[in-house]
């Protein structure tokens, strides 16, 4: 049935209109990307992979279509000049399909051809990482264990061969079933009885691709023998016993076999019958199962296992060194340590010592809520839920731990939520808000010392912040936003103000963003998201500039595809800018004999659980890594900087040689910046993950495991079973200086003692990357992070309780360990989780600090009155902890249970007294800080007389209930080692 003219004609259109459109759409998308890599100077870039991935998808289509059409054409035009009937009989069952398809066999073809070309294409457009890696590759300068080869061969060149060879497979095998396909439909080979019945050009044809096939196999089988370097076969990763002198002679002798077996498909173009190819088939399936599969399978069953250790021996051992070089802990240094110092023996003046007065107190992972509910200002600011740990000269200039954060935008107040708010004016964040993580303020609070709306504090004026301005971060890069319209009428909100209209408003003058004041460029981005309020808004001018991709990962992951990213970057104060530093890693998993592991797995714990998930990586499973890129994001402009912070990387170097100039020498970073690198986390937890087996470098006692370690549950989770992250604060380890350290603890695969403690100095200087574990004796216990912990709990049960009483919670916080004259030091905060009231979230304010070392422990306000206990003259014992009883005469017992009497009473009464004028003080409008801190102080004295009576106080800590704008706070302590009375929540 032949379709009127009309309907003819509008198909062809309709086609043509889907294809301008969608070709708009592909092309709007390429064209903002270069106007995007064009606007931050990355435009090599943009340009290298773009060509590239052109010229793959040109060759890889043209590839395909070439070897698949031409054995498709061959088979057509070889086929039988009388069709079916050269082998005699009716017709067969393929002359309807040849009937149906035959007119319009040029259309199918094309049609064909074209959506092969069109896959084919874009897969290999998709490998321009390897194409790039092998065409650009560089040596390693160190050779494998077996085959002796420059790991760059591994790394670099097999990865390509191998998708050379997959290629090819699929494009031969795809020839065989379309050229089969095309005899059987034109005569070329009939399926009747008693058997097949081809024409000799059918025959020689399929019996060269087939040849063709199995020459491909005999190829694979060679190639097969440098995988065996990532084999899995054996006790540990890389070539076992087995695959040595079982697997790799079989790949050997395969190869030959595949050989001989292509030669004889080939003699069957000019001997006719099938016997030649279907010994062939035979001869190659037979020895693949009983060479390759029986062989190793008797071999592994019979030699291997009955004497696993010994015959595995030299191999575990190439694993160990390879596994060691690979994620760069070959240089890790283990050190003896006793651990088993008595408290009695550390001199009174202790308590003194900077080392261990200055350790951090403020837990990153806590105080976020904190700095939620007392710095957030407004509610359409936010903090990130896991803040970050820097470090600052303090008044006297020295550097001090910090935890520091940045107020990002959540976005328009509810019921505000419209494009103009979203996109034009709640465009960007304010403000760096920092406190010494050493210290708290009266009330219990973050002693800031950067803080507010602008920014105000001591840190911000000895840093000379400048701009504040957060257009990129962490959160803020959700969304796009247009910025810098019209200067003369500023309309995006800037900080809110008192008086007047109530905000700030600002107009961006940042270089960032890409200009949108053209039609063109206003068009392909109303394209790109689909929004058509870009290209007809007037607020959209030709001073307005777009802003996206805003996150810093994003940034960076952007002009550098080939780095996965710490998941965790964080912000500094770089030469007055607010910075975001982010480390960038080189990755693989082609390192020879090294340990695979799933880098996900190895960088899960706490602060990923509850902070975050992990930032997806484009390559889960690793074997080598290196942090050789360390990146910047200026947070106001958005430029992305990235230096070579492992100039001798081969991996580094071989993306270097692939885009040049984008990578700056690490002689580029300035002073500032150098002063703000610390070690990066998730590199530490992949360390720590393989050093828990790999710090043993003996095969045999390897082999045993006996000495294997685990990272320790986090204590403070409770019942959860979840790694305890790793922690920066400023360490001494033994015979250093306090350093800016990444530590962590490991305890015994088996048992909670503490097996070992690392550090790694993550300040930037000659020993910066220098991992040292102290390893404790195994022949005496010494308590774990857990043992720590329960007996904190069980020791001051009944104080931490008392504290925790109605409306209120405990919570831990991070729980530290420093080694000490010869022993540890654990420190671990305590909050009090309080509801804020007024439908804020609940937060918490240290209250406690708890410090045990040897067999000492104490419990104070303060960390220096805990450490007083433990360290002072007089120190904490267990006695000292239960009532004390007269035990002379009679007489004197009845006379002190008459005074405690009275002192229970009076303490009774000045608990309620004060717990009353902290609410009163609390209720004020504003909150009176300075009498909630008196009251606070009375309260605990009074609360320390009843627990020492045994007493269950009838009273509930007040809390303080900040209203969203931002509490005066009191006048700091002014002293890392306050008195008491000087301070009574106390600044420690």
């Amino acid at each position: 049935m032949r379709l009127p003219r009309r309907p003819r004609l509008l198909l062809p259109v309709a086609i043509a209109l889907v294809a301008i459109v969608a070709l708009f759409f592909l092309f709007s998308g390429i064209y903002t990307d270069y106007l995007w890599f064009t606007a931050i100077d990355y435009t090599r870039v943009f340009s290298s992979v773009l060509v590239t991935q052109i010229v793959l998808f040109l060759v890889g289509a043209a590839l395909m279509a070439g070897i698949v059409g031409g054995n498709m054409l061959l088979a057509f035009r070889s086929r039988p000049l009388f069709g079916p009937a050269v082998f005699g009989g009716g017709g067969s069952g393929a002359d309807r399909y040849r009937q149906a398809i035959d007119p319009h066999r040029k259309l199918v073809f094309i049609v064909g051809m074209a959506l092969l070309a069109l896959f084919a294409g874009s897969s290999t457009a998709g490998q321009w990482p390897t194409w790039m890696q092998f065409a650009n590759g560089q040596p390693f300068g160190t050779t494998d264990a077996e085959f002796e080869l420059d790991l760059s061969f591994f790394m670099f060149e097999l990865p390509f061969i191998r998708l050379v060879l997959n290629f090819l497979f699929t494009a031969v095998i795809i020839s065989i079933i379309l050229a089969a396909i095309t005899h059987y439909l034109y005569g070329g080979f009939r399926l009747q009885s008693p058997g097949v019945h081809a024409s000799k050009a059918a025959r020689v044809h399929l019996s060269v691709l087939l040849g063709v096939f199995v020459l491909l196999k005999a190829i694979a089988y060679w190639y097969d023998r440098f995988d065996l370097v990532f084999s899995e076969r054996g006790f540990v990763h890389g070539a076992s016993y087995t695959d040595i002198n079982a697997v790799l002679p079989a790949k050997n002798i395969l190869a030959i076999i595949a050989l001989i077996c292509a030669l004889l498909f080939f003699a069957g173009v000019i001997r006719p019958g099938g016997m030649l190819p279907g010994v062939s088939f035979g001869l190659l399936a037979l020895s693949a199962v009983l060479i390759g599969g029986v062989y190793p399978m008797l071999v592994e069953q019979f030699q291997v296992r009955p004497n696993q250790q010994g015959k595995e021996a030299a191999y575990i051992a190439r694993n160990i060194d390879a596994t060691r070089q690979a994620y760069n802990i070959d240089d890790a240094k283990v050190e003896a340590y006793s651990a088993e110092a008595d408290p009695s023996k550390v001199r009174a003046n202790a308590a003194g010592d900077a080392s261990v007065t200055g350790v951090r107190l403020l837990d990153p992972g806590l105080v976020s809520a904190t700095y939620e509910q007392t710095q957030r200002i407004r509610g359409f600011y936010e903090f990130a839920d896991q803040l970050d740990v820097d470090r600052y000269p303090d008044e006297n200039g020295k550097l001090t731990d910090h935890i520091v954060a940045v107020r990002e935008l959540s976005g328009p107040p509810e019921g505000q939520n419209n494009w103009i708010n979203r996109h034009l004016v709640y465009t960007h964040g304010y403000g760096f808000v920092a406190a010494p993580g050493n210290k708290v303020d009266s009330s219990g609070l973050p002693a800031y010392d950067a803080k507010d709306m602008p920014v105000t504090g001591a840190l911000a004026e000895r840093t000379g912040l400048k701009e504040s301005r957060i257009y990129f971060g962490e959160t803020t890069g959700a969304e796009y936003v247009i910025a810098g319209g019209n200067p003369e009428r500023p309309q995006e909100l800037d900080y809110p103000e008192t008086g007047g209209t109530g905000q700030k408003n600002t107009t961006y003058t940042g270089k960032g963003g890409v200009p949108v004041g053209s039609f063109l460029n206003r068009l392909f981005y109303a394209a790109k998201y689909s929004e058509v309020n870009i290209l007809l808004s007037g607020d959209v001018n030709d001073n307005s500039k777009i802003l996206y991709e805003r996150g810093p990962r994003d940034r960076i992951a952007k002009v550098a595809p080939f780095l996965t990213l710490d998941s965790d970057p964080y912000p500094a104060i770089i030469d007055g800018r607010v910075t975001w530093i982010v480390d960038g890693y080189t990755t693989s998993n082609a390192y020879p004999y090294s340990q695979s592991e799933s880098l996900q797995e190895m960088t899960r714990d706490t602060a990923t659980d509850r902070s975050r998930v992990i930032a997806q990586q484009p390559l889960d499973e690793i074997n080598y890594i290196r942090n050789s890129v360390k990146a910047t994001v200026d947070a106001y402009d958005g430029t992305v900087t990235l230096y070579a912070w492992d100039p001798n990387d081969p991996v580094l170097k071989t993306w270097s040689s692939a885009f040049p100039g984008i990578i700056q020498p690490k002689t580029e970073m300035s002073q500032s910046l150098l002063a703000h690198i610390r070690y990066p986390e998730d590199l530490f937890k992949v360390q720590r993950y393989t050093l828990s087996r790999y710090h043993i470098t003996d095969a045999a006692a390897f082999y045993s495991g006996q000495d294997f370690w685990n990272v320790p549950n986090d204590p403070s989770q409770g019942e959860r079973n979840v790694k305890q992250p790793p922690y920066y604060l400023t360490t001494t380890m033994p015979g250093g200086e306090p350093t800016f350290s990444l530590t962590t603890t490991f305890v015994p695969r088996q048992g909670p003692n503490l097996a070992a403690f690392m550090a790694v100095d993550s300040t930037a200087g000659e020993n910066y990357g220098k991992l040292r574990i102290l390893r404790m004796p195994s022949n005496t216990p010494i308590p774990g992070p857990g043992q720590a912990q329960n007996a904190f709990q069980s020791r001051f049960a009944g104080e931490l309780n008392l504290l925790g009483v109605g409306a209120s919670s405990v919570r831990y916080g991070n729980l530290l360990t420093l080694p000490y004259a010869g022993g540890l030091v654990y420190v671990e905060p305590v909050y009090i989780q309080v509801a804020a009231g007024g439908g804020q979230e609940p937060y918490p304010i240290l209250q406690r600090v708890l410090v045990s070392f040897g067999s000492q422990i104490g419990v104070g306000r303060t960390l220096d009155l805990a450490l007083g206990q433990v360290f002072g003259e007089e120190r904490t014992t267990d006695q000292q902890q239960q009532p004390q009883q007269n035990q002379q005469d009679q007489q004197n017992q009845d006379a002190q249970q008459n005074q405690e009497t009275s002192a229970l009473q009076t303490a009774i009464s000045d608990a309620q007294r004060a717990y009353d004028d902290a609410t009163k003080a609390l209720q004020s409008d504003p909150p009176n800080w300075e009498e909630f801190g008196k009251a606070q102080q009375r309260l605990d004295e009074a609360l320390e007389k009843l627990q020492g009576a045994g007493v269950q106080a009838p009273v509930t800590t007040p809390t303080p209930a900040p209203t969203g704008s931002p509490a005066p706070s009191p006048a700091p302590t002014g002293s890392a080692a306050p008195s008491p009375s000087a301070s009574p929540a106390g600044a420690s």
